[in-house]
Formats: structure tokens, C-alpha cells, sequence
């Protein structure tokens, strides 16, 4: 790796990092392993494990002996959908009372977390909302709330909007809160599966609100809110929660994959954002053909309709690199050099389209999209640079929110 830092030393880990514009972090990369099997399996078989490598499972809370097993089953022949759920239901019963050795407090936790993180990868080969995967995911969704009442290190939450209930969790800081954070995945990637940078994020003394926005998660298989024209009131009612919850303290913005385009378009037109981090978007969602598959017909889910036209005019109003009202805002790109969506012409048109001047953009040699295969990097470079951004700004003038002077 080119570029070394002690992850217990901030200021030199954001020193290294983002002292020249443009960064590349090369590794020794870790070739993916083929597996002739593959070709044997079903088409379902073949798209889940092709999209879901082990880097891309632990990154969304799966342990690793769990995502090496499901991997294993799978090629085996096993439907990915009934591996998972058979591996969540091994992680329940062993977190229940009645094992010869009674699990602690802390392994109740990590298997229900475990158990639900399965769950959640079961479902994602599914494309329409059906009865039985809103179930799974309610079903995670309760596991996951389990594990945080024991644990007692973050709460779920409820944000009226305009368009209806949008559900999140809320990490607060560890000590003195120095500033807040909203947190946004993409088309499959939900508030959950990013818990990971909420620790990170908290235990550097900066609230993390990850949400389930308009077509996410939560948000979605239980509250029916899709995407729709009017996305953007829904995400500005969740800045007003965290900005309630945090006072008068600095705020940042990160988007996830296609979360990374709806977060620049958040923090350009809303003056309370000093901080976005981007990792993962693109500049033109609408433009997204129907070609890349499964992808695109997720997209449509995301808008609760299978009419492209309508879909394709609802995510044009997803316009990361239109100018605003908010120029001040500091700006992070992170890209993945082997990343099979986003290719480096795309992430270099987020970084120089961007209408501000302090904007950084690191990208990871062999990083994969949203940077999974260097997960803890990937964490401590996002949260040690909204840390420094929160610590030296002052929180912007609160603008008027609907219906008051």
C-alpha cells in the first residue's frame, strides 16, 4: 500500500490522505477466486455470487465463515435465498436460551446482528415487493433491533416527511458530539448494511443517522415510500431530525453507490451541509440503460413501478452536479479502480463537476464498488476526513424550513 497511517492517530491518517487533490492507494491486490463450479448453477446462482463476493457479504455485517458458507452452498446447488436464510436461522438458534453453553450478553449481540445481516442478503436477488420479502426484511429489521436493545449503542427511528415515514438508525457520538453525519446507501445497499461506518463514525465523536430513504430498505417494504419527484423534501426532513437531535454542531453527508448521487444533490442546495462524502454515484442516473439487467429493473423497484418513463423522470430530478445554493461545502470522492459500475471517467465527472473548491478524490487501485474489499480503510479514510471537516467549520445559518418566516 502506497500510502501508510496508524489508525489511532487522526491527524496523520487525514494528512496522508488528502494533502493533494487527487490520491491513488495502491495494495498488492488479492486476485478473486475462480471457482469452475460457477458455471454449473443456476442463472440466479451464477448473478448472486458474481455480485455478492465474500468482500462485498462482510462489508454488509455477514461474518466471514458465513459469507465463505453461503458461497459454498451455493455452488453446491443450493438457491441463495434458501442459504441464507438457513445460515440466519442457525445464527437465531444459537442465540436463544437452551445451548449447552448459554450465550453472553456479547455473543447474543453479534449472532442476531449476524442472523439479520443474512436475512437482508437473502432477499436482494428478489426484484418485486412481495408479501414474503417485505416479511424477511421485518424479520431483519426486528433482529437488528434485538441486538440494539441489548447493546444499548444506538436506537431506531422514525422521521415524518411529506412523502410519508422514513426509517433510520441513530449511532450516537462516543464523548462530546463534534458534529453529525447522514448517512445514505444505494438501489440494494440499505441504512443497515452501512452500520459499520456508523461505529466508525461515532467513535470519533460524530452522530451518525443512517437512513432508509425514499425506495430503501425499512422506508420501503414497510411504510411504502418510494422514490417519487419529490425525494429531496423527504431526505431535507431527515436533515431537520439530525439537525434537532445534534443542535447547533457541524453536519456532513455521505452517499453509498447510488446513495453518493442523491447526497451531492443534498448537500449543494442545503446550506447546513459543510461536508459530503461520495462514494460510489454517478453523475446522470436517468441515463442508465437497460442493458446492465438486473440493475436497472432494481431502479425501477426503487420508483414502486415497472413503467421505465416514469422511472427514467423520476430519477432525472437525481441531479448530483446541479448547481445550488450551497458552495461552501467541502467535498470527498472515493473510487474503486476495479469497481464494475462506476468506471473512472464517471467518478472523475462527480469530483470536477462539483461546484465547490475544496473537494478532495481518493480512489483505492483495487477497490470494488463502495470500496468493500478494504472495508476498514475504507471507513477510517471517510470518517477521519468528516471528522476534520466538522471539527474546523462552523455550523451554517439555518435556513427557514416549509411553512415558517
Amino acid at each position: 500500500m502506497t500510502v501508510t497511517h496508524e489508525h489511532d492517530n487522526t491527524r496523520t491518517a487525514i494528512r496522508a490522505f488528502t494533502d493533494q487533490p487527487r490520491t491513488t492507494l495502491s495494495f498488492v491486490a488479492v486476485p478473486s477466486p475462480s471457482d469452475d463450479r460457477a458455471q454449473f448453477v443456476e442463472a440466479e446462482s451464477q448473478a448472486a455470487l458474481r455480485q455478492f463476493p465474500v468482500s462485498r457479504l462482510t462489508g454488509y455485517g455477514i461474518d466471514i465463515s458465513d459469507a465463505l458458507e453461503l458461497h459454498e452452498s451455493v455452488l453446491r446447488g443450493e438457491r441463495w435465498q434458501a442459504s441464507a436464510t438457513a445460515l440466519a436461522e442457525r445464527c437465531i438458534t444459537r442465540a436463544r436460551p437452551g445451548e449447552a453453553v448459554r450465550p453472553s450478553t456479547y455473543s447474543r449481540i453479534s449472532l442476531l446482528r449476524r442472523a439479520s445481516a443474512l436475512l437482508r442478503v437473502s432477499q436482494v436477488m428478489l426484484l418485486t415487493d412481495s408479501a414474503e420479502r417485505r416479511e424477511m426484511y421485518r424479520t431483519a429489521a426486528a433482529l437488528y433491533t434485538e441486538a440494539a436493545d441489548a447493546a444499548g449503542d444506538r436506537a431506531g427511528v422514525s422521521i415524518e416527511t411529506p412523502l410519508g415515514t422514513l426509517k433510520g438508525w441513530y449511532i450516537p457520538a462516543v464523548g462530546p458530539t463534534i458534529g453529525a453525519a447522514l448517512v445514505i446507501g444505494g438501489i440494494e445497499g440499505y441504512a443497515m448494511d452501512f452500520d459499520s461506518l456508523g461505529e466508525a463514525l461515532s467513535k470519533r465523536g460524530v452522530t451518525a443517522l443512517l437512513l432508509d430513504g425514499p425506495g430503501q430498505g425499512a422506508s420501503r417494504f414497510e411504510n411504502d415510500v418510494y422514490l417519487s419527484n419529490d425525494w429531496a423534501r423527504g431526505l431535507a426532513s431527515a436533515v431537520d431530525y439530525l439537525q434537532d437531535q445534534v443542535s447547533d454542531v457541524p453536519l456532513a453527508i455521505i452517499g453509498n453507490s447510488m446513495g453518493g448521487s442523491f447526497a451531492m444533490s443534498v448537500a449543494a442546495q442545503d446550506t447546513r451541509i459543510v461536508a459530503c462524502c461520495e462514494n460510489g454515484g454517478v453523475a446522470a442516473p436517468w441515463l442508465i440503460p437497460p442493458s446492465v439487467g438486473t440493475f436497472y429493473l432494481k431502479m425501477l423497484s426503487f420508483c414502486g413501478t415497472t413503467d421505465e418513463d416514469l422511472a427514467r423522470t423520476i430519477w432525472s430530478t437525481v441531479r448530483p452536479l446541479a448547481a445550488g445554493s450551497n458552495t461552501e461545502y467541502a467535498l470527498l470522492v472515493v473510487h474503486g479502480g476495479a469497481d464494475p459500475l462506476v468506471s473512472a471517467e464517471m467518478a472523475d465527472a462527480m469530483f470536477t463537476g462539483a461546484h465547490v473548491t475544496d473537494k478532495r478524490m481518493v480512489t483505492f487501485a483495487d477497490g470494488e464498488h463502495c470500496i468493500y474489499n478494504h472495508l476498514a480503510d475504507r471507513n477510517a479514510l471517510i470518517s477521519d476526513w468528516v471528522l476534520q471537516k466538522v471539527s474546523t467549520a462552523k455550523p451554517a445559518t439555518l435556513p427557514a424550513r416549509e411553512g415558517t418566516p
